[in-house]
């Protein structure tokens, strides 16, 4: 039997708005995180995020929040339907779409089996707006991830080999689900799929991804960089053999150097 707040949380979750009421809702959430801004940090992250003209993140603008406050305003409001997602999920201000997906991530804890397929099918719906980094990697394990565990994974492949750059992310990124059950195998082909990938984000996922492979098993690392670490991207192979021992990562770097030049 649920608890009471439990079944009123539920009735929230599952009630019908307005427009009007979506609006109100949204910018009710957007004034709660404005309540943290830190003008410091809202003039260093559009920095560190790399918003410059021609950049990876371009256009994109931050109220100067940080991810324990945004969580804090997320998790007030995970039950708010997805009206309200979709919409701070449009917000120019990258903390209102970060706390959209922290809300969903929230909600699909909490959620039953027919919950975590609604939100798995409304966060792909919404990729087009999980674009940039840290959104991926704050959502995509936590949503894509899990609720492909014991299912089909060709969705994956589909994001690494068809998708946009984030899409892209998303694929190697929900892997690290998996990885923590120690079921390395589609983070290995996805690693192939990406293997010569020109982007460092793609890069730098894949390796990451790799890294914690060998965190939990060093062998299939070493393993699988054997016949590869000559043709992967250098950032990629230096992510992946971060937590080798010095003379392992200068030896790595030096073989991929060489095979490289010559």
């Amino acid at each position: 039997m649920k608890k009471k707040n439990e079944a009123v949380e539920t009735v929230l979750c599952e009630r019908v708005l307005s427009a009007e009421e979506v609006a109100c809702i949204s910018v009710q959430i957007q004034q709660e995180l404005e309540a943290y801004i830190d003008p410091v940090k809202r003039e260093y992250l559009p920095r560190f995020f790399k918003t410059g003209k021609g950049q990876y993140g371009e256009g994109d603008k931050f109220l100067g929040v940080v991810v324990p406050n945004t969580r804090q305003v997320a998790k007030q409001h995970k039950h708010e339907p997805f009206g309200v997602m979709a919409t701070l999920l449009q917000s120019e201000w990258h903390e209102c779409r970060l706390c959209a997906l922290l809300m969903l991530v929230e909600r699909f804890k909490k959620s039953d089996e027919k919950g975590k397929k609604e939100i798995y099918d409304f966060y792909l719906s919404q990729t087009g707006r999980i674009n940039n980094w840290d959104l991926v990697d704050l959502s995509a394990y936590e949503i894509i991830g899990f609720y492909l565990q014991n299912k089909e994974r060709s969705l994956l492949y589909k994001l690494a080999g068809e998708g946009t750059l984030w899409e892209q992310r998303i694929s190697i990124v929900s892997t690290w689900k998996f990885i923590r059950n120690r079921d390395f195998s589609d983070t290995l082909q996805l690693a192939d799929v990406l293997l010569l990938h020109p982007h460092d984000l793609i890069q730098k996922a894949v390796g990451w991804m790799l890294r914690e492979i060998g965190k939990r098993d060093k062998a299939v690392l070493v393993d699988f960089l054997e016949t590869r670490y000559n043709r992967m991207p250098r950032t990629m192979l230096r992510y992946a053999i971060e937590k080798f021992t010095p003379e392992e990562r200068a030896r790595y770097m030096k073989r991929s150097w060489r095979e490289h030049v010559c």
